[in-house]
């Protein structure tokens, strides 16, 4: 088993779920909601989130030594993340508590159709220069599993030096403010060892339109490359050769809330455990499909003893 660090976001989470008001017209909007007006909703939910946490709780179930760092305050949403974590075995003593802030809160908007809409307030969580590079000293990861620093591009440098100075491997999952910097972020990735994007964002760092042509052109700055594309699957490298990922499943989906991060974290805690590749992209595809049929984005994070099945992978000629 691997020590793995999860760097990131910790969120609270409200699900709000409605079956007649949150339906959705043929643009892909909610329907209207005058103002003014009071909405009866079906079911409210609690719960946690931020795109660390989940990976970090990956980790955990696992059995990967997992340890979380990221910004809270000291307020009752901080406890209820500090209970998760607490409960799936995390470590939380990296955790930064932040005075002038509150922890970040999200409240999703649940359609019947899986999709959501996400209200955020990040509050402590996007302080990351409050966040310590030195203190991966005492860590010693053998990962380091990174997601979006909010464009702080100076302090994901920090880290990544900081984490290659001690031996460790990097998972970067960079959000839309990092792609914003795209020549700093290009540098970053010289220090990188796989990469997660989506093909949107794929195509923000190298040109391309076609899955292959972006993942041909993202392998000459990592070793490993993932690309995903919803509903499309995925292609990935290795460094020798291309594969392309159909679904694990075909699936009624609940909730789409952190699909991107089950299929990121399960990739890496596959990997982290020695598996091939192609087997890390079996238990990343079926990680994320057992996410989005549970509300929320941890009920339904698998363990190590998932039983799994084959689904369609074949080389890229």
């Amino acid at each position: 088993m691997a020590r793995i660090v999860s760097i990131g976001a910790a969120l609270q989470d409200v699900y709000l779920i409605d079956h007649d008001d949150f339906g959705t017209n043929s643009r892909g909007f909610f329907n209207q909601i005058e103002l003014g007006t009071k909405v009866d909703i079906d079911k409210i939910k609690f719960g946690t989130g931020g795109g660390a946490t989940n990976a970090a709780t990956t980790f955990a179930r696992y059995g990967h030594e997992s340890i979380f760092m990221g910004c809270i305050a000291n307020d009752p949403a901080g406890q209820a993340i500090i209970n998760s974590l607490d409960d799936e075995g995390i470590d939380s003593s990296y955790v930064t508590y932040l005075d002038k802030c509150q922890t970040g809160y999200s409240v999703v908007l649940l359609a019947p159709s899986g999709e959501r809409t996400i209200l955020t307030c990040r509050g402590a969580s996007a302080h990351f220069n409050s966040l310590n590079p030195d203190d991966l000293d005492t860590i010693y990861p053998d990962w380091v599993y990174v997601t979006t620093f909010r464009g702080d591009m100076d302090m994901l440098d920090q880290f990544f030096t900081k984490a290659k100075s001690l031996g460790a491997k990097i998972m970067f999952n960079p959000g839309n403010l990092e792609l914003e910097h795209t020549r700093k972020l290009l540098g970053l990735l010289s220090d990188v060892d796989v990469l997660l994007v989506n093909k949107k964002e794929a195509k923000e760092i190298v040109e391309g339109h076609v899955l292959t042509e972006l993942v041909s052109k993202l392998k000459n700055y990592v070793p490993y490359v993932i690309v995903t594309d919803g509903n499309q699957g995925a292609i990935a490298a290795d460094g020798k050769e291309i594969y392309r990922a159909g679904l694990y499943e075909d699936v009624k989906i609940k909730d789409s809330t952190g699909a991107g991060d089950a299929f990121g974290s399960g990739f890496l805690t596959a990997f982290a455990d020695g598996k091939s590749f192609k087997d890390s992209l079996i238990f990343a595809s079926a990680n994320s499909t057992s996410v989005v049929q549970h509300i929320g984005s941890k009920d339904g994070i698998l363990n190590k003893h998932a039983k799994l099945h084959n689904m369609p992978i074949e080389e890229v000629r």
